[in-house]
């Protein structure tokens, strides 16, 4: 499968629990962080919910 590269642009203060959460299921804890994951649905779900606060790229 194809791999993305997700990075965190915004802090997720003043966001809902539920976007919180999806960041941090992300592995997402600092602004600049970067991690990979496959593209699955999950993943491009979790994505689309958090999209404001992202940004992607293919790896």
């Amino acid at each position: 499968m194809k791999k993305i590269k997700i990075t965190k642009q915004k802090s997720a203060i003043n966001r809902t629990k539920r976007q919180k959460l999806t960041l941090l299921a992300l592995g997402l804890k600092k602004i600049g962080q970067t991690v990979e994951h496959e593209t699955t649905p999950n993943i491009l779900g979790m994505v689309t919910k958090v999209k404001h606060l992202v940004s992607v790229e293919e790896a």
